[in-house]
């Protein structure tokens, strides 16, 4: 059996009403098509256990913002989809308190650097309380991978929540998908945080409020398919099936677009200026732009 991987809860859904039936409900979902800022938008809510059965995610709230129009360059785009996102992210996070903005991936995979890049457009402030009072308390941290530095991306975060005591905690990761268009064309905004490395089959220790005492809310990307699920897709498109690419199951191969540099140095600064607007809503795209310049 073709093993599909995907950390997005909307493409989840949508396999399950492929194998169930267009018009079959799924107990335990909620799904509805919305529209932001001008972005398609698909929310996916979870409700119980049942939910989380069937879609093998956690009981919480997905959206997922189809951002596509990035890279057919329309006009005013980029500032759309960082208002986008900020809207989004505003309501699943706690009106006060301090907040840790961690950067998940390697720095030096271009795929896995989303993370870290967004780190460079964070607008960083719990250092600066004395002279910026009116600006909320935010921290940022970078979360190296485990072969790189010894330690799970969890120990890292768990360890600069211990000393910044934030009331919520954002984690930021490139992801897996299952379809070749949701490649960085889409944004997965979840109150339920994430498992680092689960689309790719590398499971790591979980970042959820279970395990860090604060909510975690997650932002991921995706910037890769597994090689099968795509070899599939352009099979179907071709008139074939899956019994013709049995030479590829197993090999735990991954595909991403090309041009995957300048991409992701955009979504990068899509979700870094998004979160801040989230965090510090009285700021606009300007005074972010002479923040961190």
């Amino acid at each position: 059996m073709l093993t599909i991987r995907t950390d997005l809860a909307a493409e989840a859904h949508r396999l399950w009403q492929e194998k169930a039936g267009e018009t079959t409900r799924l107990p335990g979902v909620l799904a509805r098509d919305e529209e932001v800022e001008g972005f398609p938008l698909t929310r996916v809510e979870v409700l119980d256990e049942e939910g989380e059965a069937a879609l093998g995610k956690p009981r919480g709230i997905y959206l997922t913002l189809d951002v596509s129009a990035l890279w057919r360059r329309e006009e005013g785009v980029f500032r759309r989809a960082v208002r986008a996102v900020a809207a989004l992210l505003e309501p699943l996070l706690p009106r006060e308190g301090a907040v840790l903005a961690a950067g998940l991936g390697n720095p030096a995979m271009t795929a896995d650097a989303l993370g870290p890049r967004m780190l460079d457009h964070l607008l960083v402030t719990r250092h600066l309380q004395e002279v910026l009072p009116g600006f909320r308390s935010v921290a940022g941290i970078g979360a190296g991978v485990l072969g790189s530095t010894g330690m799970e991306a969890a120990e890292w975060i768990r360890g600069a929540a211990d000393h910044v005591k934030p009331a919520a905690v954002v984690v930021v990761d490139a992801l897996a998908a299952r379809s070749l268009d949701r490649l960085c064309s889409s944004v997965q905004i979840s109150d339920t945080g994430l498992i680092p490395g689960s689309g790719v089959g590398n499971h790591r220790m979980a970042l959820n409020r279970e395990g860090l005492g604060v909510p975690v809310v997650s932002v991921g990307i995706p910037t890769v398919v597994g090689v099968e699920t795509a070899a599939k897709d352009l099979l179907s498109q071709a008139g074939g099936d899956e019994a013709r690419i049995p030479e590829l199951r197993g090999r735990g191969l991954f595909v991403t677009p090309d041009h995957i540099d300048v991409r992701i140095r955009e979504l990068a600064k899509v979700t870094g200026y998004g979160l801040d607007l989230a965090l510090q809503p009285g700021l606009e795209m300007e005074d972010l732009e002479a923040l961190l310049a």
